[in-house]
């Protein structure tokens, strides 16, 4: 049992690396949810992924599509890392003499690790949204002004751009935040996230691990790459589904700017009231298939990083053959 046991660096490592690369391969989705999900019925920008990924390629460029990837990509690799190993930690603490796990104790294992989570995943998506956001404050704002030009002239006569007002850096955004909020600025949406990863992680992580042994040849053997992977991308794509609604109120309660026109929260309750009075139910579940496809890829990308034990190797490779 013992050579079974992965150490704590080579969790973090895998964690590490599959966030890595399922950010990179998964982000432009990201941004599409993002934008969607903060948009409210007076000012729609978008009508879907598609053409919210269309228009902000024309307007943005391709790069566009990876606004605010880079606080992604520095703080996934934490991110990532502490869910995988809390959900491992608490699965083991749980466990008796290598019996398994029963349902609840699963889910509470989840729970654990969706709650060690947030101490970065607040941060990181706090500064995210605002980089993936001002993209489409901006559309919207010259979009007005368009409109405004047009009445006033009653022609289509052509007329000088005003220059587009510089967008924020994670950097000067963090600065901000510090300086006139204190580190309570990076956490705002703190019980929003809980809320939303917490559940997350409780219908995941025993989801994942049932669908994963049902997939094992033999008791003792792991399961095959591809049903790492499959079990991955089930699980995360309900998990996400499940949980978008907290998702909605969470994008729009950390959203520091508005459109024109657009609701402001005083809090999570105030959020969903207003969504549901001004929006409808339907509201709730924006971006819903942008999260699954997002979330799908990810974990399946992370499970099969953390299975393959990619990070085992590389600390035996540093570590040289032992006599």
């Amino acid at each position: 049992m013992a050579d079974k046991q992965i150490s704590l660096p080579a969790k973090l490592i895998n964690g590490g690396i599959a966030g890595l690369i399922g950010v990179t391969c998964v982000f432009p989705i990201d941004l599409a949810k993002t934008r969607l999900q903060n948009q409210q019925n007076g000012q729609r920008m978008y009508t879907s992924m598609s053409d919210c990924l269309i228009k902000t390629i024309r307007s943005e460029g391709y790069f566009g599509m990876y606004r605010g990837a880079a606080v992604n990509l520095t703080l996934v690799t934490p991110e990532k890392a502490i869910k995988l190993a809390a959900n491992d930690f608490f699965r083991h603490q749980l466990s008796k003499d290598g019996q398994k796990l029963t349902l609840p104790k699963e889910m509470l294992a989840g729970c654990g690790a969706g709650t060690c989570q947030v101490i970065v995943t607040t941060p990181m998506e706090m500064l995210k949204i605002q980089l993936q956001d001002a993209g489409r404050i901006a559309a919207q704002k010259k979009m007005l002004a368009a409109q405004a030009q047009l009445s006033a002239h009653g022609t289509t006569q052509p007329s000088v751009e005003a220059p587009a007002a510089p967008r924020p850096t994670a950097t000067q955004l963090t600065r901000d935040l510090l300086r006139n909020h204190g580190i309570a600025g990076l956490y705002k949406g703190l019980g929003a996230t809980l809320l939303r990863d917490v559940p997350f992680s409780i219908v995941y992580f025993p989801l994942f691990a049932n669908l994963n042994q049902l997939g094992r040849p033999a008791s003792e053997e792991k399961a095959p790459f591809y049903v790492s992977f499959l079990a991955g991308c089930v699980a995360g794509s309900a998990a996400a589904v499940a949980v978008n609604p907290c998702d909605v109120v969470k994008t729009r309660l950390q959203s520091l700017q508005r459109g024109v026109n657009e609701d402001t929260y005083s809090g999570f309750l105030d959020c969903a009231r207003k969504i549901w009075q001004h929006e409808g139910p339907s509201a709730f579940l924006k971006g819903a298939y942008c999260r699954a496809l997002v979330i799908a890829p990810l974990f399946g990308i992370a499970q099969v990083v953390y299975f393959l034990g990619i990070a085992e190797s590389l600390l035996g490779l540093l570590q040289g053959p032992q006599a």
